[in-house]
């Protein structure tokens, strides 16, 4: 099992995709259904052994969480804030390009 190389708070982007986030959630392997990795074409499915990421979500059009393996995963060094409505309610910042968790939601 690999370690994580991006972390809680972190903002980054999808490498293919037009999406970016931040993270509030790592899984250190695959951790969600059969059904919703069997439903990514297998041309571009990631392998199960690698970190999957919780991300609160934006593209140009909405806002959603999105469940993404890090090799599919770039930093964003854009220095934008994230837009998700549910940034503030776990996180301060941005600072120097990534959030900080609230106190109260550390473990």
């Amino acid at each position: 099992m690999q370690t994580a190389r991006f972390y809680i708070g972190q903002i980054v982007r999808h490498r293919v995709f037009p999406f970016r986030g931040v993270i509030f959630d790592v899984d250190p392997s695959f951790d969600n259904t059969e059904e919703w990795y069997q439903s990514i074409p297998e041309d571009v499915r990631p392998r199960k052994d690698q970190p999957f990421y919780h991300l609160l979500a934006e593209n140009a059009e909405t806002e959603y969480v999105a469940y993404v393996s890090e090799q599919n995963l770039v930093a964003d060094e854009t220095g934008a804030p994230v837009r998700h409505p549910q940034v503030g309610k776990l996180f301060v910042g941005p600072v120097d390009g990534a959030y900080r968790l609230k106190n109260e939601n550390h473990n």
